[in-house]
């Protein structure tokens, strides 16, 4: 897979309502939770586009760009599909662009190659990933393809990522990890921050 045709998204539109705050901004060790992701893709892709509806911190680069949602409140769908009309709007070439989530601070970019070695472009304009019998719908590959699909499913008022993707052919690629190193725990509360921190903790012993 050409990763040249990837534009990388990182999806911080969310208002963390579980959380109380926004947690992309949220300090775990030494970064904020937001620099995890960062860190681990800057290197793998040439541009990575942030969606968010606040002014946040993050990481200086100059692969990084911003924009926002172009309509408020329509969750992972409305992130995506601003994401496809930024690179339509700027004109760029990507043909697919690559989701992340703001708050999984142990995924590592081996996962990354891991996910396209077993993608196969001529199955699916979609793929998500699954790992130990649960699906990771912010973790997915997106063809530029179903922009206009995603618009008109948006107007008519879907918003769920998992229904509109079941519904437009998804193929769910099966994820193994080795131990019980989860790469894709993610923080939504803060028992789930407490738990991050004792990780990361028995990380560095």
């Amino acid at each position: 897979m050409d990763h040249n045709n990837i534009l990388a998204v990182v999806l911080a539109g969310g208002k963390s309502k579980r959380f109380g705050r926004d947690k992309s901004q949220v300090k775990l060790g030494n970064k904020i939770l937001i620099d995890y992701i960062l860190s681990e893709i800057i290197d793998f892709y040439k541009d990575i586009l942030i969606v968010t509806n606040e002014p946040i911190k993050f990481l200086t680069s100059s692969k990084i760009s911003v924009t926002s949602d172009i309509k408020k409140g329509l969750g992972p769908l409305g992130g995506v599909y601003s994401a496809m009309k930024w690179v339509k709007d700027n004109k760029k070439d990507y043909k697919w662009i690559s989701t992340f989530p703001t708050d999984t601070p142990f995924f590592k970019k081996n996962n990354l190659s891991k996910f396209y070695e077993k993608i196969n472009l001529n199955e699916s304009n979609l793929f998500f990933i699954k790992s130990k019998n649960t699906r990771h719908n912010i973790f997915g590959l997106w063809s530029l393809e179903l922009f206009e699909k995603l618009e008109q499913s948006l107007d008519k008022g879907d918003r769920k990522v998992e229904f509109w993707a079941n519904e437009n052919g998804v193929k769910i690629i099966d994820f193994e990890y080795e131990n019980n190193k989860d790469p894709f725990f993610n923080i939504n509360t803060e028992k789930d921050f407490e738990i991050a921190k004792k990780l990361l903790k028995d990380d560095q012993l």
